[in-house]
């Protein structure tokens, strides 16, 4: 994909296009789109009104560009080549190390909000295992601007990014801890008004169909041990642990595992759990009171 001097704005996003959707990338001129963006720093309607008006460009940006489009075409993340993702309202470092926070996360987080929002409390305390880059934990304490939210990170390599994020974002009633989620916060035992978790649930045995996925995002964050309820068993035992009488607990999952979710919650003894589809209609979420 060498680039050519003189060559139109155009003429460089439209081949890019042409050769991601060949290699099988979806969102193949949205992609292409936002890369030249990144590097002209615009917006993806930016680049289309240039590209309307027959803008050219340098042979240094055309270039720039090029290089971008070749790691892509590798299967490289969209996130980590520009080193951003975002969530709802946030714009969110990322990187490798760090799980990409998904467009569908952004249901859970929401189902998490309304749980918060619908507590009595004057500053609700609500808690997200597992935190990744930050981004429930984040979304929580942004837009419930009265709670007070802790969140808890494992990963070595993920830290540094949520930990920018955190500030970044620069929410004075977040907290933010680097440490196992088994054990975290023991002091707000039986305090908590909502937790909240996107736990790794992917079996072992599973290959992620996505070459994006498979390559790029850690482990860690991606596979639940043999049966994919590894972690998920001690997202509800923490669970149980830190929220009170009547406290929310919200976790996503597989499309394909709504029923597996909520029958292991249910021998945990939780009370009125519930399965919730997203707004493709596909399973993502249950959600139990304490």
């Amino acid at each position: 994909m060498a680039a050519q001097a003189g060559v139109l704005l155009r003429d460089l996003v439209e081949h890019a296009a042409k050769r991601f959707e060949e290699a099988g990338i979806d969102s193949a001129m949205v992609d292409a789109e936002l890369l030249a963006g990144h590097v002209l720093k615009l917006t993806r309607g930016g680049i289309q009104s240039e590209i309307i008006r027959g803008a050219e460009i340098t042979d240094t940006q055309a270039d720039a560009i090029t290089q971008l489009y070749a790691r892509r075409l590798n299967r490289e993340p969209l996130q980590h080549i520009t080193g951003k993702a975002y969530f709802r309202n946030l714009e969110l470092q990322v990187g490798r190390g760090v799980f990409i926070p998904r467009p569908e996360t952004e249901f859970v987080a929401q189902l998490a909000i309304d749980a918060l929002r619908a507590v009595a409390s004057e500053q609700p305390i609500a808690v997200d295992l597992g935190t990744g880059s930050g981004a429930i934990a984040l979304a929580l304490a942004t837009e419930v601007s009265n709670s007070k939210i802790y969140a808890v990170e494992k990963s070595d390599d993920a830290i540094s990014f949520t930990r920018k994020n955190f500030a970044n974002c620069a929410p004075e009633n977040a907290v933010l801890i680097h440490g196992d989620l088994a054990d975290a916060f023991g002091e707000l035992d039986g305090t908590v008004s909502v937790v909240a978790s996107n736990p790794p649930y992917i079996p072992l045995a599973a290959v992620p169909r996505d070459v994006e996925v498979r390559l790029h995002d850690p482990e860690l964050a991606l596979y639940g041990g043999e049966d994919g309820m590894q972690v998920m068993h001690q997202v509800s035992a923490t669970a149980k642990r830190l929220l009170h009488s009547g406290g929310t607990l919200v976790v996503e999952h597989a499309d394909s595992q709504s029923q597996q979710v909520s029958q292991l919650l249910l021998a945990d003894g939780w009370r009125q759990v519930r399965a919730h589809k997203d707004l493709t209609g596909r399973d993502r979420a249950v959600t139990a009171i304490k």
